[in-house]
């Protein structure tokens, strides 16, 4: 097999994913927009391509020997924005998981390295692609050396190889430093010579070849000006082409035979993807392990099968395993349950447990101290055999929670081996995985259950241990384990979808999507599918005649971000656009609702993920509630479909005002926010008066929404990139801005500086419950990943007691809708706002107590400030 070397300039692709793509970050909050469009890149890169040695070469740093010859080289650049900074180690992890080489070199460019990799291989007449978005590379092809340059963005790539220069551009390949001496390049800070574009140096170097041959034959060029502009700066011209010569003789450490490429890991390429959050692209990686992972030998244990429960076995301190087979466990049944008492360990049926009148009797006595794991899980379980668990005492999932935030896995064998227990196997090694899972004989399945039981019941102490010495034994106690019980017991109740008006509303939307399509075709002026791009594209770009955004490989793009930049060009991009976003309202919402809907009780039982977050804010899924749109009117009448489940009740919808700026007031101890506050006034208006030194009546709305912007985004720990993104104004705009900003709240600045030394001195930030955010970053030598880790210890503490405080909030109306003896009850949590559903006759009641129980649940130095509203649904309780 002929030897193939693929090169990769590192800095150039992911700086185009990085702006290609939209800014996202995964659930830990690490930016990784730039890393995914690498990744989609290399995929596809290895597919096509199918290498046998392979490099991905990065810059050093700022400083090359090119500065020597010219300081300003380079020089005007902007700062590289640190959501892009922090993206480079995740991209080297990724390429390490790949088995990928990567290379840099101190006072060399990543070009340097990639024309000294290439003018290697080519003498050994290897094939070599060369893969960049800059044209300086373009230098480098030749017969064997193609350079793939990508166009708009990262997908849309052109194959150069000299043949396809000449019909392009008109020139060779060495001629390129020629041309870029005489046009220069404003994006390196090129001088070359003023006035001269690309078509008279094209021009010019058809005729003459080279730039010395211009200079020799200087006399016999026509046009005066020209004659000038090159004549007084011809230092600038052979300057500009020193600079722009890739150096071929680098003195790299790497050989050609050392960068051989045999393909990856899946396992270890899965494993990445799975911590990065990149879900979309699990099913690319070639190659993934079927199966179940090979078993381990385990010591015996010994423990009963029970097919009827005495009383005696029942001690007053136990620990309990409710087995279910799935996440979706208000649809899963139980497979069977593990106990472990002191004197010995059982596995019991499922038909057992469940008809044992002593069993549930056991249960539902709260004197009975019960060590479980996922108390939520296991009520939710039980009260759908009419079991309502009491006397929980621990719960091992939110003990490890609190302890490890940023694990990925919870479950009770990966937290055994977390503290060097190997006695219980992984589910999957029980289980199978995929497809391919499947619940096992009963003594496979009793073994494995009692087994994870029998784990539970000797690791609580320690666990126990490790919480009160970080202080956050109460945060399980107090916090987190009764709000499990709440939240479960939300699961359970769900609530009630007016199925009726939610066929309504599809319905509604069908015919609004017909409309749609119709006035679509007659602007076009004919009919097509306006899901097809193959089909919408030509319509656009070649019928209807508006500007080309960007190809693919199959055609023009009609994404979203293109369709967005057209909206002014024609009537037809706003209707494409409303189309596509009610289709998603259509597909995802109505239908998907529809899908879980049960169909006994026209109910729909989210779940609440309570141990996921780094920050400690709850999430829901199956499904999520949290995310309906409301942007558009008609994603916010979905929630007319929300109702309350008795005759005669109402939706009750209460949410804290700009809670987490109130905490920043609070924890940061700056008197102008604080002020604010207390005395009740916009917040917006008033960042906007201080920083914009001007008076509540002089403030514009656009002042306002600048002002919001960066109130909300200092809360964030957001950069001058982020704020220019989100506001459409330039990165210097935005920087001022910020400084303004802290010019008017410098207590914010200081707390801002203690909390990122408090970090480095501890490891670790806490919320006002002491709630606790590992950063291990936080003095790594890598700016960017300590960068990232500062930002995370100025707004964990923010959006963390922002967390704690609607999670006490809930504990505590609980408590006081049970001391009032109401009907009332609390259905859903979303973000910063509690949804409850109650008769009629207890409104009067619930205005009075739910902001009194809300805002007085912890004390701030600011009043917390609550607004509710209510109706015959959650669209009208908004």
């Amino acid at each position: 097999m002929a030897e193939k070397l693929v090169l990769i300039d590192g800095n150039s692709i992911i700086y185009r994913a990085f702006f290609a793509l939209p800014l996202l970050n995964n659930d830990k909050g690490v930016y990784t927009n730039a890393v995914y469009g690498f990744t989609t890149m290399l995929l596809k890169i290895l597919e096509d391509e199918k290498p046998t040695h392979m490099l991905v070469a990065f810059d050093a740093g700022k400083t090359t020997f090119r500065h020597e010859t010219y300081k300003e080289y380079k020089g005007g650049r902007q700062k590289t924005p640190p959501e892009l900074s922090e993206q480079f180690p995740i991209l080297k992890e990724v390429l390490d998981a790949f088995q990928i080489p990567h290379y840099q070199l101190e006072q060399y460019e990543a070009d340097d390295i990639i024309g000294t990799l290439a003018s290697e291989a080519e003498d050994k007449k290897w094939d070599v692609t060369v893969i960049s978005g800059d044209k300086d590379l373009l230098q480098l092809a030749s017969d064997r050396v193609t350079v793939n340059l990508t166009k708009k963005g990262i997908s849309d790539i052109e194959l150069y190889t000299p043949a396809f220069m000449k019909e392009k551009m008109e020139i060779d390949p060495d001629q390129i430093i020629d041309l870029k001496a005489l046009m220069g390049d404003s994006s390196d800070n090129i001088p070359g010579v003023p006035g001269v574009g690309q078509k008279t140096a094209t021009k010019l170097l058809k005729q003459y070849h080279t730039l010395e041959r211009v200079y020799e034959n200087l006399d016999e060029i026509s046009g005066k000006k020209l004659k000038e502009k090159l004549s007084n700066h011809k230092s600038e011209a052979f300057m500009s082409k020193e600079l722009v010569t890739i150096k071929l003789d680098s003195p790299i450490k790497v050989k050609i035979d050392e960068l051989d490429y045999s393909g990856y890991s899946a396992t270890e390429v899965s494993t990445i993807f799975k911590n990065l959050g990149f879900q979309s692209l699990l099913s690319r990686v070639e190659g993934a392990e079927e199966g179940a992972i090979e078993s381990q030998e385990l010591k015996e244990i010994e423990y009963d099968i029970l097919q009827d429960i005495h009383e005696d076995i029942l001690t007053d301190h136990a620990a309990l395993v409710v087995e279910m087979f799935g996440d979706s466990y208000h649809q899963a049944a139980i497979e069977g349950i593990g106990l472990v008492t002191e004197k010995h360990a059982y596995f019991i049926p499922t038909e057992t447990a469940v008809q044992s009148k002593v069993f549930k009797e056991w249960l539902e006595d709260a004197r009975k101290s019960k060590i479980v794991f996922d108390a939520k899980k296991t009520l939710v379980a039980l009260l759908r055999h009419d079991i309502h668990i009491k006397g929980i005492a621990f719960d091992m999932l939110l003990s490890s929670y609190l302890l490890n935030p940023s694990e990925n896995n919870h479950d009770i064998p990966a937290i055994g081996h977390r503290m060097g227990r190997t006695e219980v196997l992984y589910d999957e090694e029980v289980y199978g995985k995929g497809a391919k899972a499947k619940v096992p004989e009963q003594d496979v399945l009793a073994d494995h259950v009692v087994r994870k039981t029998n784990l539970m019941y000797q690791v609580k102490s320690q666990m126990e241990e490790e919480l009160k010495q970080n202080d956050q034994y109460e945060l399980l106690k107090e916090l987190e384990m009764p709000l499990a019980l709440i939240l479960g017991e939300m699961e359970h109740t769900g609530v009630l979808v007016d199925i009726g008006r939610l066929e309504k509303m599809g319905e509604d939307l069908k015919q609004r999507l017909n409309d749609l399509e119709k006035e679509v075709h007659d602007l076009a002026g004919e009919k097509f599918n306006l899901n097809s791009p193959k089909q919408l594209g030509p319509i656009l770009f070649e019928k209807l005649e508006l500007p080309v955004i960007k190809k693919t490989k199959t055609g023009y793009s009609t994404a979203a971000d293109v369709l967005e930049q057209l909206k002014d060009e024609h009537p037809i991009i706003e209707k494409l656009l409303l189309y596509r976003q009610l289709g998603k309202l259509q597909s995802t919402y109505i239908e998907g609702l529809l899908k879980v809907v049960d169909k006994d009780t026209c109910k729909i039982h989210t779940r609440f993920n309570q141990a996921l977050t780094q920050t400690g804010r709850l999430s829901s899924i199956d499904p999520n509630l949290q995310n309906i749109p409301i942007r558009l009117e008609e994603g916010r009448k979905i929630r007319q479909a929300f109702v309350p489940s008795g005759k005669d009740w109402i939706m009750f919808a209460a949410d804290y005002s700009q809670i987490e700026l109130r905490v920043l007031a609070h924890i940061a101890g700056d008197e102008k926010l604080s002020e604010a506050f207390k005395n009740d006034q916009d917040i917006h208006t008033r960042t906007a008066m201080d920083v914009f030194h001007v008076e509540e009546n002089d403030v514009t709305s656009i002042m306002r929404r600048q002002a919001k912007a960066v109130n909300f985004g200092i809360v964030y720990g957001i950069s001058d990139y982020g704020l220019s993104q989100s506001l459409g104004i330039t990165r210097k705009e935005a920087k001022k801005f910020i400084e303004r900003y802290f010019d008017s709240y410098p207590e914010v600045k200081n707390y801002m500086d203690e909390i990122v030394h408090e970090a480095k001195h501890q490891g670790y930030v806490t919320t006002i419950m002491n709630r606790r955010r590992y950063l291990p970053d936080i003095t790594s030598r890598n700016f960017n990943m300590r960068s990232f880790a500062e930002r995370t210890a100025m707004n964990t503490p923010i959006q963390g007691s922002a967390a704690d405080i609607i999670k006490k909030a809930m504990i505590d109306l609980h408590e006081k809708l049970l001391d009032e003896k109401l009907n009332a009850r609390m259905l859903l949590q979303v973000h910063d706002e509690l949804i409850l559903e109650a008769p009629k006759e207890e409104i009067d009641k619930l205005k009075e107590i739910v902001p009194a129980v809300m805002e007085n649940t912890v004390e701030l130095s600011v009043p917390l400030k609550v607004d509710y509203e209510y109706g015959e649904s959650w669209f009208d309780a908004k």
